[in-house]
């Protein structure tokens, strides 16, 4: 049996399908379906099936409404449940039974099919095929309609986009014309998609038409909305009216993955087989989205063609850095006559060159290097922020030409915030760093750490890039001492000044690397009360954190006043705006480790982000931790060197290095209370996977 969303509401059983008709349990049903697998606060629920004039007796018909539902899954053979949670219900489905999930867990597999665009645009017209027509066209509810339907319906737009920019990069305009013919009439306002219309009329040798389009749609906007077309749009005509040559296609559309939006740079050939693609930064210290991908460092947008905006304009174009993937800082351009404006100074995307004939094109992920981004609504961490920022202004420490000394390294446990810190930081000092800003991914999406010669190699070309001045480097997620030293001697061009400053986040200590090449060490602990509580307010407001500070305190307090948790925390609780804070305090109590996660996007959450730490640790130091964290809190005493207990000191420092202990001799190493329950569940469910029968 499966639920269908996408479309009107209806269960099917193999080739048979019944729409359910209009009804309150028809409402419920739907909201809990848009929330599978997350508890549903009982006001929202209420809300979805009567709107914002409820009954008095809501409560109890709301009960009534579950009863009936359990009786018609009952009867029809349904076995997914509806359970009773605190302050609410939940559903629990899957991708196989539900097809939101089904065409979400497409989406996302077709996100990891990158490097083979036909696989990708497979993949992405296979989760297409999910919908079915007009969502929820049977379910009579204000609520879902206002604040549901149009979420999911973006999700699917974006889904349209990149299959469009996917067959556009491949050569097959005729198959995109068919689909945007009727996406630029259904969304007359989606510009996005009729400057991919245009495009492909004039790749097709279509060129008067695609002016007749363009000059449709400045008429829409200018009479419906009032606005011009988007500057894109605007160059795009200009291409088109000088008859200039697009260059190959790239698909620069947002790549959809789990519902969200990662953006695309242009697409560079492809030679050989390259892994090498970015992870998301360390857990940041504030609830935000993730600011990696809308840097505001001023980056002139792409155009649908692949190409800079000054090259589509007869400019001369930016000098590649052959096909590094790399976004540099540059000097603020001189416009052409009557381009574009030339944006402030900032960053500069590197243009890949003109590839080969039969080159065959895929889309980039996320640049390895880019303008550090910054962090909106940064929380907590003054004290360590201005000490940062100060170290980073100060005058470069005297030394030999080719010595160029560690700045700063910021260490701490995974998810403590180190990337947050870093990147506030630099955006505080970037006065002081004219040649711009940049981060630097030091490990792949699999977290695998990336070869030193490969950083180094995409170093050297993005400071060969920037403009005059001082550099910052921020190297994030260092795994190793190794990834790091080649770069402490990295220069710009000759005659450039001294060379970048350097800022190293990493889970590891790297007293080797310090020993050897000096620097400032800030290493992170969790949050003060007063900086968890500055968060929760931050975050969902002070109006609904002050109307229960007894509730929030206890929910920093179950979060352990660890970042990633208070971030994983704060951004359920937003998609959940009617749930009391003392009913989420009571819920996330129950079991924190399943409940800090994010149900739609299962890498954030604090289970998966110690997993992949731990992953990364040799077996036998992870053994040793395990039993660390299984055992009493004696095993943790400083008993000496000469101490060969069950976990000898030497093992525990390494630990320690790992940031997986604190502290440490001559006081008592300590494991994060999250931590523990984590190691603990883990081999819980291990033991039961491996008993007997």
């Amino acid at each position: 049996m499966r639920f269908q969303l996408l479309g009107p509401l209806a269960l099917a059983d193999g080739p048979d399908t019944v729409v359910l008709q209009p009804s309150k349990p028809a409402n419920l049903l739907a909201a809990l379906l848009l929330h599978a697998n997350s508890p549903v606060s009982a006001e929202y629920l209420q809300r979805a099936i009567w709107g914002e004039e409820q009954p008095a007796t809501a409560r109890a018909a709301l009960q009534t409404c579950v009863l009936r539902l359990r009786r018609l899954f009952s009867k029809h053979g349904v076995t997914t449940s509806i359970d009773a949670v605190p302050g609410g219900y939940r559903i629990t489905a899957a991708p196989p039974t539900l097809d939101l999930l089904g065409f979400r867990d497409r989406v996302r597999r077709a996100a990891g099919l990158d490097r083979d665009p036909e696989a990708e645009l497979c993949a992405l017209r296979d989760a297409l095929s999910l919908w079915q027509g007009s969502l929820l066209a049977n379910v009579r509810s204000v609520v879902l309609h206002r604040d549901e339907v149009p979420r999911l319906a973006e999700e699917r737009l974006r889904a349209v986009e990149r299959v469009c920019d996917l067959l556009l990069a491949l050569g097959r305009c005729g198959e995109a014309l068919v689909d945007l013919w009727t996406a630029t009439r259904v969304h007359p306002g989606h510009e996005r998609f009729h400057e991919q219309l245009i495009e492909a009329l004039y790749r097709s040798g279509r060129q008067s038409q695609a002016l007749a389009e363009y000059r449709r749609v400045k008429g829409f906007l200018l009479e419906e909305l009032g606005v011009d077309p988007s500057p894109s749009l605007r160059r795009l005509e200009l291409a088109v009216l000088r008859g200039e040559d697009l260059g190959p296609a790239g698909p620069v559309a947002p790549r959809v993955i789990r519902g969200e939006t990662v953006a695309l740079p242009a697409a560079r050939p492809v030679t050989a087989p390259d892994a090498a693609s970015s992870t998301a930064p360390d857990a940041a210290s504030v609830m935000a989205p993730d600011a990696a991908s809308a840097p505001d460092q001023g980056v002139p947008p792409v155009t649908a063609q692949g190409v800079s905006p000054a090259q589509a304009q007869g400019a001369s174009p930016v000098t590649p850095q052959a096909a590094s993937g790399v976004v540099a800082p540059g000097p603020t351009p001189v416009p052409a006559q009557g381009g574009p404006p030339a944006p402030a100074q900032g960053a500069t995307p590197v243009a890949a060159p003109t590839p080969a004939a039969g080159t065959t094109f895929a889309p980039v992920a996320t640049p390895r290097i880019e303008p550090a981004p910054a962090v909106p609504h940064f929380t907590g961490r003054a004290a360590e922020a201005a000490a940062l920022t100060a170290r980073l202004t100060a005058p470069p420490p005297p030394g030999p030409e080719d010595h160029r000394p560690l700045t700063v390294l910021v260490s701490g446990a995974p998810g403590i915030g180190k990337s947050a810190l870093a990147q506030h930081a630099a955006r505080l000092a970037r006065d002081a760093f004219p040649a711009g800003q940049l981060l630097v991914r030091m490990t792949r999406a699999d977290g695998e750490p990336r070869p030193a010669d490969e950083v180094a190699a995409d170093v050297a070309a993005a400071l060969g890039a920037a403009g005059d001045g001082r550099a910052l480097l921020i190297l994030d997620d260092v795994v190793d001492a190794d990834q790091v030293r080649p770069l402490l001697t990295l220069r710009g061009e000759a005659g450039a000044g001294p060379g970048p400053a350097v800022v190293v986040t990493s889970r590891m200590g790297l007293g080797g690397l310090i020993a050897t090449h000096g620097g400032w060490v800030q290493r992170l602990t969790t949050f003060t009360e007063t900086e968890s509580y500055a968060l929760l307010l931050t975050a969902l407001g002070t109006e609904r954190v002050e109307a229960e500070p007894r509730a929030a305190h206890r929910l920093a307090a179950v979060c352990g006043h660890f970042p990633a948790a208070l971030r994983i925390l704060t951004a359920r609780l937003l998609t959940r705006p009617g749930l009391r804070l003392a009913d989420a305090a009571d819920w996330l109590g129950d079991d924190p480790l399943a409940r800090l996660t994010l149900t739609d996007s299962p890498d954030h959450s604090v289970s998966g982000l110690f997993d992949r730490a731990l992953g990364r640790l040799d077996p036998r130091l992870s053994e040793a931790f395990t039993h660390l964290a299984q055992g009493p809190p004696t095993l943790l005493d400083d008993r000496g060197p000469d101490d060969d207990g069950p976990v000898p000191e030497a093992v525990r420092e390494q630990l320690a290095d790992a940031g997986l202990l604190e502290d440490g001799p001559p006081g008592p190493y300590r494991i994060h209370d999250l931590l523990r329950a984590h190691v603990r569940r883990t081999a819980r469910i291990r033991d039961r996977r491996t008993e007997k029968v």
